[in-house]
């Protein structure tokens, strides 16, 4: 084989290796993007927030939070309780959050009916 052919074709290489390299990273970055833009856990839009609002990634992974019913929250001396659980969270405790949109959301470990409150979002006294 001419040299010329021979650099020829080692060009070739390092030129598929680079463009291999540029669709590794872009799939890498997309990748990346999308699964952050995932990790957000919106909660439903509602008449106070049409838009919706994002549950913070330190109550919520994805599944964790939800809207619930008022009557699944009730208040006590000595803080909120969860019916479900008889789990009491006091009212100072950092774990409750004021809700955006006025209406209680609870978010537990892995979103489980029995699990443990990992925050619970109840609507300021304004609502």
């Amino acid at each position: 084989m001419p040299a010329s052919t021979t650099r020829l074709a080692s060009a070739v290489k390092t030129a598929r290796r680079l463009l291999n390299s540029i669709i590794a990273v872009v799939v890498l970055t997309a990748t990346i993007v999308f699964a952050a833009s995932a990790l957000a856990h919106d909660a439903t839009p509602t008449a106070a927030k049409p838009q919706g609002w994002s549950y913070p990634f330190s109550c919520c992974s994805g599944y964790d939070c939800r809207a619930v019913s008022q009557t699944s929250i009730s208040e006590r001396p000595e803080g909120y309780v969860i019916k479900g659980t008889g789990e009491v969270v006091g009212y100072s405790d950092a774990r409750i959050k004021n809700s955006p949109d006025g209406e209680y959301h609870w978010c537990s470990v892995a979103g489980a009916n029995d699990g443990k409150t990992i925050c619970l979002f109840v609507p300021p006294s304004s609502f």
